[in-house]
């Protein structure tokens, strides 16, 4: 028996992004949508990328995922991800943008107006 937990990754969270640690940048929020930037990455560059990095562009290639979604994905802690891609973002490989905003409170007043004009049809 080796002691390891079902579905635990071997290797620590912490090791997956290669050491790299961004503090001058804002942070990328949990719903923030990353895209591949259509950069190619270039042989050399990839050698110097973290394996949960070049994952995370891999998963990038199908199209858009959110932060939330790539962790997920690639069974990572969500700090973990907007770390690799953070560093990502600063090499022009990945694009990101904010989360799209909930939509605004509904206004009573103008569905209460909908369904009494929807009452009264109703009844013609």
């Amino acid at each position: 028996m080796t002691g390891r937990r079902a579905g635990r990754p071997l290797v620590p969270a912490y090791l997956s992004t290669g050491g790299v640690a961004r503090t001058g940048r804002p942070q990328l929020e949990r719903l923030s949508v990353l895209t591949r930037s259509g950069v190619p990455v270039a042989t050399g560059l990839s050698a110097g990328l973290p394996a949960a990095a070049l994952a995370l562009l891999d998963a990038l290639e199908d199209g858009s995922l959110t932060v939330v979604e790539a962790a997920a994905l690639l069974r990572l802690p969500v700090s973990a991800v907007r770390v690799l891609a953070a560093d990502l973002i600063d090499q022009d490989l990945v694009l990101a943008r904010p989360p799209i905003p909930p939509a605004e409170r509904f206004d009573r007043d103008l569905l209460k107006r909908v369904a009494d004009g929807l009452r009264t049809l109703k009844h013609d």
